[in-house]
């Protein structure tokens, strides 16, 4: 649903609903590259359910190199999930 100003003051969330009535969802995902959103949303609630929602270093040295290890871990427990497809001839 529109906003009661979508027709002199349109907001961000009126001129996506306009491109989605318009061209369809599909062409608006790709429009506002909503797939690369997503999977920079799926990686933090993945960082977060297995790390925490907080650091536990005091100082911004040691803190990046606390998310650096975390971020380390989770590439690697993501790489060791993926599958292995191959074309048989």
């Amino acid at each position: 649903m529109p906003s009661n100003t979508a027709e002199t003051a349109p907001t961000q969330r009126d001129r996506h609903l306009r491109i989605i009535q318009e061209r369809g969802r599909l062409d608006w995902q790709k429009a506002v590259n909503y797939g690369r959103r997503s999977l920079g949303e799926v990686a933090m609630m993945r960082y977060k359910t297995l790390i925490g929602r907080r650091l536990h270093a005091r100082t911004l040295p040691t803190q990046k190199t606390e998310a650096a290890a975390a971020c380390k871990v989770i590439n690697i427990m993501t790489h060791l999930g993926m599958l292995v497809s191959q074309r048989i001839a």
